[in-house]
């Protein structure tokens, strides 16, 4: 079925192009005139197609499918025909619609907005350009699918960021001789108890990848200091680890596949949406109170899902720490191991972000179940293995950068 969906839509990309391409390049198509021919006056004046202008449209969407995005955007400097052509919104609907389930992170700046995909953009035949001039002249901004999807790829992330001036590097410099305050933050979710390898264990005997700076004897609170971790051996922060119950509870609920009562929260009902209330016990809203962010442990395994309860637990938290807007939240969207690389298939391989199978909830999903798009605090879903500990130094790196570590 998911093979069927797919060759449809690449069938509608391509009767798209072709229509573009006969009704504003027609002669782009066309190969080499006869040289016997005689040229007019007109005809000498015209460019002579390229060999890639030359090739039919379904051979050009092909080829379109293998680059890169960056790639892309450089065709479309090469001519006029090629900068219209990389810019139809069917194209870049179908590569969001393909890629996005496969992006190893997301964040509240780059979430695209998933609005766009829910409505239909035009009939399949028929073409955004097909209609009269001067009709919907606001579609155009409404339906930019190439700006939706260059914001939210990872790879594009990381290749348009501006670089640093040459003063910033002495001022960084400068700032790491300063003592500054060790960062804390709170971590909580059911990943932290539900997988079948826990992360907090891995985290504290993986000295290649966070090493363990010390387990100090100070309280926060009353309730415990945590574990502190250096990473790139020069940054310390804090994590204070906020589990639902003891660890034989868990443990027996873990092998018994059953709920147990989170004693971090009380419910008080629910709201008019149906949403649950929930309300942090008094040594958590102490906590939420002192500390610089959170860190939200999701269960990204399949069927794994709490459903509206994580997104009023979430809510609770981020509405004790003292109404502060500007306190990040990371959500590790978790599995328990890697998934072989056997299993994958040959689409997969083609991809540019299907590196590994991918029996995990994506994190554009993790971020729309969790309801984060309407957090007025900062956000993050990056995709970890509890095993290999993959993904977490990116997240860590992030969550430093939101509470003003320079690195």
């Amino acid at each position: 079925m998911a093979g069927t969906i797919q060759q449809l839509s690449e069938s509608v990309v391509i009767r798209s192009l072709k229509r573009f391409r006969d009704r504003y390049f027609p002669n782009s198509g066309r190969g080499v005139k006869d040289d016997m021919k005689p040229a007019t006056d007109t005809e000498e004046e015209e460019p002579q197609p390229g060999f890639l202008d030359s090739l039919p449209v379904d051979l050009q969407f092909l080829i379109m499918t293998l680059l890169s995005p960056a790639v892309i955007c450089r065709l479309g400097a090469t001519s006029r025909y090629w900068r219209a052509m990389v810019r139809d919104p069917l194209l870049w609907r179908y590569f969001l619609l393909r890629d996005m389930p496969y992006w190893p992170s997301i964040d509240h700046v780059t979430m695209p907005q998933l609005e766009l995909l829910d409505v239909p953009l035009v009939n399949e035949d028929e073409n955004l350009d097909d209609r009269k001039e001067g009709e919907d002249k606001g579609m155009e901004s409404k339906f930019d699918y190439m700006s939706e999807y260059l914001k939210g790829c990872p790879s594009c992330r990381q290749q348009w960021l501006p670089s640093r001036p040459a003063y910033e590097l002495v001022t960084s410099f400068l700032q790491s001789l300063v003592p500054s305050s060790e960062p804390r933050y709170a971590m909580f979710g059911p990943g932290m108890e539900h997988l079948d390898v826990s992360l907090v264990t891995r985290l504290m005997y993986a000295p290649d990848v966070l090493p363990v700076s010390g387990t100090p004897h100070r309280q926060i609170n009353g309730v415990g200091s945590g574990i502190s971790y250096m990473f790139n051996n020069q940054h310390k922060f804090n994590i204070l680890t906020l589990y639902s119950t003891n660890r034989a509870e868990r443990e027996r609920a873990r092998v018994e596949q059953q709920s147990i009562s989170n004693k971090l929260f009380t419910c008080e009902g629910a709201d008019d949406s149906g949403y649950p209330i929930y309300s942090p016990a008094p040594q958590v809203q102490q906590v939420c109170q002192v500390v610089d962010g959170f860190i939200y442990v999701a269960n990204a395994e399949p069927g794994k899902g709490g459903g509206m309860s994580e997104v009023a637990q979430i809510r609770a938290v981020l509405s004790s720490a003292g109404g502060s807007t500007s306190r990040p939240l990371l959500v590790l969207s978790c599995v328990s191991r890697e998934e072989p690389e056997a299993v994958m298939t040959t689409s997969q391989q083609n991809s540019p972000y299907r590196n590994r199978a991918r029996c995990r909830t994506p994190c554009v999903d993790m971020a729309k179940r969790l309801g984060l798009p309407q957090l007025a605090n900062p956000w993050m879903v990056q995709d970890t293995v509890a095993e290999s500990l993959s993904g977490i130094l990116e997240g860590i790196s992030w969550l430093l950068r939101c509470s003003g570590v320079k690195l």
